[in-house]
């Protein structure tokens, strides 16, 4: 298997390692694989029941052929999902996958715990990398915990000042040794302008050996597509499969449209709170980038998504095609507010703001059509966001050991400003 970027469809081509140090492609487009054939119908017919690690290695393996060694790709699945992703009816017809059980206890994990092993794996001896990732919420712990501690690897998180959650901030401000945090004084859209802007310079990135752990990376993307299929292997369900989608910078999606393109029978909502760029597309045709607007589902606030342009990609740029798989829906505040308290007093399940979002989008959609049910996302443990939802339940949230171990110890993050030379002061401080 060899990747192209989106920009350039016909080549050149990449390996493997090769993408995964690039990040995005040197035209500044995001790699994809060259060729994505369907699974074979042997794969969908052994698919009930099967353990998650199992699926990985049948996934990547047909993603990703002759580039890993069975024996390694079975080892690194084991030891990246290391943890359950339950499937829990919540109430009739409604379903979450909880991709939440996980080291940092967001879906993100998954991703992260995948590069950082195929990084480790691909790394030529000698040679040191610098991870570089800007952070609207989750990513940022979940690649500090990947990476954490791994030989040759470096990491460097750009997040917005007072724009994540304090859990969220704790889980990639205190961890020191290979690990570094810098506070941006701007929103989520600076962040990722000055990765791109980083990844753009060749000097700077030749110096530090920049890579991303972004989900513009596409072996951070590839792992998420495993989970649509572990979803519905724990379905009882002939027809195609209705997920709903908390979508922001919409690697997440993009990961199922791509289990779609491998064969999964499905369709998707694209969740999104004011930050609607994609649901205003798929309405209209027209993709139009704005400002991102801060909402209570943080992680979710970006206004020009990057992996929108995978998306397009997959489907050649066919916006009737994207249209009939996926359909778009906005949240506001109040109705995630709304919804967060009337399922925790219906049915005693707690959301977090962005899962919320995806509940609120699945119960709209099915509501007097055809659809019979709908498998939503379960993106976050809700304690990551306590200071948000406990004041809407009037009521505590029990703090998963996890989360707690990093409340007493201290904050370590730079502030800089959101100038690619404030950034290349503070990767050489």
């Amino acid at each position: 298997m060899t990747f192209i970027s989106t920009r350039a469809p016909q080549g050149p081509h990449y390996s493997l390692a090769e993408a995964l140090r690039l990040g995005p492609a040197p035209d500044g487009g995001l790699f994809m694989p060259a060729r994505i054939e369907p699974l074979g119908t042997d794969f969908f017919s052994r698919l009930p029941g099967r353990p998650l690690a199992d699926l990985a290695v049948d996934v990547l393996g047909h993603l990703l052929p002759g580039e890993i060694d069975s024996d390694d790709l079975q080892t690194l699945a084991a030891d990246a999902l290391d943890f359950e992703i339950p499937l829990v009816e919540v109430a009739p017809g409604l379903s979450v996958l909880e991709l939440f059980h996980g080291p940092t206890l967001a879906f993100k994990d998954v991703g992260a715990r995948f590069l950082a092993r195929l990084l480790a794996l691909t790394q030529p001896a000698g040679r040191r990398a610098t991870v570089l990732v800007a952070t609207s919420g989750d990513t940022g712990g979940a690649v500090a915990q990947a990476f954490f501690g791994i030989d040759g690897v470096d990491v460097a998180i750009l997040y917005p000042e007072g724009k994540v959650s304090p859990l969220q901030e704790r889980q990639f401000t205190t961890l020191g040794g290979n690990v570094r945090a810098f506070a941006v004084d701007g929103v989520f859209d600076d962040c990722q302008r000055l990765v791109k802007e980083a990844f753009a310079d060749r000097d700077l990135a030749a110096e530090f050996g920049l890579t991303s752990a972004n989900s513009i990376n596409v072996g951070r993307l590839l792992p998420q597509s495993i989970y649509y299929f572990h979803a519905a292997a724990q379905v009882d369900h002939d027809g195609p499969l209705l997920f709903s989608t908390p979508s922001g910078n919409f690697g997440n999606l993009t990961a199922g449209l791509l289990a779609r393109h491998l064969g999964l029978n499905a369709r998707f909502i694209a969740a999104t709170n004011a930050n609607d760029v994609v649901p205003q597309y798929l309405e209209t045709g027209r993709f139009e980038p704005r400002a991102s607007l801060r909402t209570l589902s943080n992680a979710m606030d970006v206004g020009h998504p990057n992996n929108f342009e995978r998306i397009l990609h997959l489907y050649g740029g066919d916006w009737s095609a994207i249209a009939d798989d996926v359909v778009g829906f906005r949240c506001d505040d109040d109705t995630t507010r709304d919804t967060i308290r009337r399922i925790a007093s219906r049915y005693d399940y707690v959301l977090d703001p962005h899962t919320a979002v995806g509940w609120r989008a699945a119960e709209s959609l099915i509501d007097g059509r055809s659809e019979s049910g709908a498998l939503i996302l379960g993106t976050a443990h809700p304690a990551k966001f306590s200071d948000l939802v406990e004041p809407i339940l009037e009521n505590s949230i029990e703090l998963p050991e996890r989360l707690a171990r990093h409340l007493d110890k201290p904050v370590l993050s730079a502030d800089i400003e959101p100038t690619l030379d404030a950034l290349k002061g503070g990767l050489r401080g």
